[in-house]
């Protein structure tokens, strides 16, 4: 897809925290930095992945704000705003707007299950009026998490209603057939569809996709640009079996502190492993095996990244 406003790489970025749990910005900066100079095109903050619903609201701006002050673009960021009420979501919308950003990543209402479409549909009527515009919505599928989806018919409704205002898709149900049917459905509306699992890179890109908005990128980015970049031929096959090898490796263990680990273990910054409960760090033999299984994925050591001796 061209001119897709987020098209390419996008790394779930993790949230770097201090001891006592706060976010760590200036570490999650030079992250951020690491990412956008090896094969990250944009960055999803405030995700899943990056913990976004174990953080407040003031929290959730403040890591925005912060990041910007540390020279991090507006414009490369997709801020995660979607929460569990409307007046929130509206809120860190219209933050993520007035700080620069292009878009934002909007999970439905999921605590209440099961909505119908009406009430999904009369919900980001809501959000799209308050907020007033100025800004991308995507939309955030991923069913497993959030237990409430966003079918074929709620997505065309909410095109024809805000034409321009709902841009996209991020994907994490890990079915490709559904990515592939929202291409197909609504590609030609300019609607950006990005998967959420690395291992369909390369074929959603050549489906008509925008690229992916994935946790792994978050140590494998640099095998994702040169898939985005070549999309076909030797090379690009080549880097996307080694983003399919990471993703297996790094969902080998509960997938964001397995990445915190490989992060603490490439740069030899053991903070990178503080997470906020219900999240736990691994035991020593879940972090044995999640350094182990990115060695044997031959991904190691990270592009740009030291490895640490003491934690080999």
């Amino acid at each position: 897809m061209k001119n897709a406003l987020f098209g390419g790489v996008n790394a779930a970025v993790l949230t770097a925290m201090k001891p006592d749990l706060s976010p760590d910005l200036d570490r999650m900066a030079a992250h951020c930095r690491w990412l956008l100079a090896n094969g990250c095109n944009g960055l999803g903050i405030m995700g899943t992945t990056g913990e976004a619903n174990s953080f407040g609201l003031t929290e959730r701006k403040q890591i925005l704000e912060g990041l910007v002050a540390r020279g991090i673009p507006a414009h490369v960021m997709m801020p995660g705003t979607g929460c569990a009420n409307l007046s929130d979501t509206v809120e860190l919308t219209q933050h993520a707007r007035a700080h620069g950003c292009k878009g934002v990543l909007v999970l439905p209402p999921f605590y209440y299950k099961a909505p119908s479409d009406d009430g999904l549909f009369a919900y980001f009527s809501e959000v799209i009026t308050r907020v007033g515009g100025g800004i991308a919505i995507y939309l955030y599928h991923f069913p497993q998490q959030s237990a409430v989806p966003f079918g074929l018919d709620l997505i065309g409704r909410l095109l024809k209603a805000f034409p321009g205002v709902v841009k996209g898709v991020k994907d994490s149900s890990g079915v490709y057939e559904n990515m592939k049917a929202m291409v197909d459905a609504f590609g030609p509306q300019g609607f950006e569809v990005y998967s959420g699992s690395d291992e369909y890179l390369q074929r959603i890109l050549a489906d008509g996709g925008a690229g992916c908005i994935t946790a792994a990128s978050n140590t494998n980015s640099h095998w994702g640009g040169i898939v985005y970049a070549k999309r076909s031929g030797a090379e690009a096959d080549a880097a996307q079996a080694m983003l399919t090898a990471t993703r297996k490796a790094a969902t080998s263990v509960a997938l964001i502190p397995g990445l915190r680990e490989i992060i603490a273990r490439s740069t030899g910054d053991m903070g990178w492993r503080t997470i906020r409960p219900p999240h736990l760090a691994l035991d020593q033999a879940e972090a044995d095996k999640a350094w182990a299984n990115f060695q044997a994925a031959g991904a190691l050591p990270l592009p740009g990244m030291a490895v640490a001796k003491a934690a080999e």
